[in-house]
């Protein structure tokens, strides 16, 4: 993190993403805020290029503690940016509806799928909205749940126009935060995606935390002979090599692009 400057990466990506609407001819940005980390700093550095901003909470029976954070985050860039508009779609009933609707009903065995399922009608809201307003969805994974450890929902969370926050480790992203002011609250907050309806966090899921799994990145980023041999490593070094690869090769269809199957011109009727 030494060459890692607030400053400098702040002013590029905030020019990044006027120039990126600019060229696409979008009025600007809408952006999910769920009261941690990610979503703040994307948040306060889409109101920063100036144009019209939307932060939008969907709670789907949210614990309290991370719906206060988000209405407060958005209350304090409305404050200081006045193009920040705040909307508020609460997604509670339409969750228990669909879940509800599903062949084996409301039942909470179904657990992954429903998790993601929250995700995915966040998603919906926030293209409906974007629509509406001529806005890009701006997503905010970071680099080790974007491209590490696959740790996002496949058209959920995943299903974004544009990712200014994905180059930046969760480290860097919580340094750009207190850079950028964002409260104490986010900024001492477990990380968690808030989609069990209880308080498990990322650590818990994972069974490492984001500096683990940035180093266990980097470690395999590196080439072979550059490498530390495994057997010379710690006993959790080890550990968290081996959660990062279960996790990465599970993942790997989401971070591919969609397999394509490919016909034979020979094959081809009438070619």
């Amino acid at each position: 993190m030494s060459d890692f400057s607030t400053s400098s990466v702040t002013d590029h990506i905030v020019s990044w993403l006027r120039s990126y609407a600019e060229h696409a001819g979008m009025r600007g940005f809408v952006v999910g805020v769920s009261g941690g980390i990610d979503s703040a700093v994307t948040s306060t550095l889409c109101a920063m290029t100036g144009l019209p901003t939307t932060c939008v909470e969907m709670p789907i029976h949210q614990a309290r503690d991370q719906a206060s954070r988000a209405s407060d985050h958005i209350v304090a860039l409305c404050e200081r940016f006045p193009h920040v508009r705040r909307s508020t779609v609460s997604l509670s009933e339409v969750y228990d509806a669909l879940s509800a609707a599903l062949p084996d009903g409301p039942d909470d065995s179904l657990g992954l799928a429903m998790a993601n399922t929250r995700a995915r009608l966040r998603m919906t809201t926030l293209y409906a909205l974007a629509q509406r307003g001529g806005l890009l969805v701006a997503g905010t994974g970071n680099k080790v749940e974007d491209f590490g450890v696959g740790f996002y929902t496949k058209y959920g969370d995943g299903g974004v126009d544009l990712s200014p926050i994905a180059d930046l480790f969760k480290t860097e992203v919580f340094a750009l935060g207190k850079h950028l002011g964002v409260s104490q609250d986010i900024l001492r907050a477990a990380p968690t995606d808030g989609l069990w309806g209880d308080n498990r966090t990322d650590e818990d899921q994972l069974g490492a935390t984001y500096p683990e799994l940035e180093w266990a990145m980097t470690y395999e980023s590196q080439p072979a002979d550059d490498r530390l041999d495994e057997e010379n490593l710690p006993w959790r070094q080890r550990e968290v090599l081996a959660i990062y690869r279960r996790f990465h090769r599970a993942n790997s269809h989401k971070m591919e692009p969609i397999p394509v199957c490919v016909i034979p011109s020979g094959v081809r009727f009438g070619r």
